[in-house]
């Protein structure tokens, strides 16, 4: 009688699991697919309309913009009806042109320069603010309830309602903040027409709407960390800042990653401050990406749909980029996303 060594049995072990695999209709990925399916079809069905939705919504206009973005589409050779009559698109497949045009442009680079700065800046002076309040909050201070109330407020308030206020504040002759340096014996600044003062002026509005979810996410995260480890450091003698370095800030890490990340894509994309604060102006100054594609669809004449899709689609490139990188990056340090 032969007796089968070990790689032999295991190779029949290997060779029955596949079979009572395959009897079992998990062996093939359509087989599994239908077992789910016919499992799940609860959830299946319940997710579908989302589906169906998000496809509808963000798949068609996606799709339709990448496609726009190879033509040379136009207010004027887009299909319209006037009256009763139905005028035919007459836009032609130009390929590439638009993006080498967008990319070899002065206009693309210079509003993405300032894009940049923009997001660096709001992002980090919005975290560095945030993190300092959350701090604070975290600490056992008479009426810290009502801080808290007072400092989530303006992310409860509508975003163009606190940028209305903000219009109001900087208003040049009749706003508050001119009025208190006149009073001051000071002269007034013009906020939202001189450039300098204009970036100023949306960064410190965008600065103060983002406030309240840094300092809300990061307050979660401080809660987390258990508070033994402050007190051993603090018995073994550390510092408040060696505190704050070795526990603190690892601690936030995996909250500090994901608030980074959602809040540069935000800011990136922060069209409704610098549309309803600046228009972009004076001038192009705060023109950026997001709001200068808005401006070729909407504001010029013709309206260039084309350029507007290309625009769109190279934010989305960015973007991704962005992720994929910030990603590698997190994942070299040990961090998992």
């Amino acid at each position: 009688m032969a007796v089968d060594t070990p790689s032999q049995s295991v190779a029949k072990a290997a060779g029955d699991t596949v079979a009572r695999g395959r009897s079992r209709g998990t062996g093939t990925p359509r087989r599994a697919a239908k077992r789910s399916l016919s499992t799940y079809w609860y959830a299946w069905a319940l997710v579908a309309p989302v589906v169906v939705v998000i496809g509808v919504i963000i798949g068609y206009p996606l799709v339709r913009g990448v496609y726009l973005s190879f033509t040379d589409a136009n207010e004027r050779n887009v299909a319209r009806s006037i009256g009763v009559n139905e005028i035919p698109a007459t836009y032609e497949f130009v390929g590439l042109d638009n993006y080498t045009d967008a990319i070899t442009g002065n206009q693309f680079l210079g509003t993405l320069g300032w894009t940049i700065v923009w997001t660096v800046s709001c992002v980090a002076i919005t975290f560095a603010l945030g993190l300092s309040l959350a701090n604070i909050l975290n600490r056992r201070i008479a009426g810290r309830s009502v801080y808290r109330l007072l400092l989530i407020l303006p992310w409860a308030v509508p975003g163009f309602v606190s940028v209305f206020a903000w219009r109001f504040l900087y208003d040049e002759r009749r706003g508050m903040l001119n009025q208190i340096l006149t009073g001051a014996g000071i002269d007034g600044i013009p906020w939202l027409n001189d450039p300098t003062w204009a970036k100023f002026s949306v960064i410190l509005v965008n600065v103060w709407l983002g406030i309240p979810f840094m300092m809300v996410a990061l307050l979660g995260g401080l809660q987390s960390i258990p508070g033994e480890l402050y007190e051993a450091a603090e018995m073994d003698g550390a510092s408040a800042w060696q505190r704050f370095r070795h526990i603190t800030m690892p601690g936030l890490r995996s909250v500090s990653t994901t608030v980074i990340l959602l809040s540069t894509i935000w800011t990136f994309n922060m069209f409704p401050v610098i549309f309803l604060l600046t228009r972009g102006g004076p001038g192009e100054a705060t023109q950026i990406l997001v709001t200068q594609a808005y401006k070729f669809s909407f504001e010029i004449s013709p309206r260039d749909f084309a350029q507007s899709s290309t625009w769109g689609v190279l934010i989305l490139v960015l973007l991704m980029l962005f992720a994929a990188v910030y990603r590698r990056v997190l994942r070299k340090q040990g961090e998992v996303w």
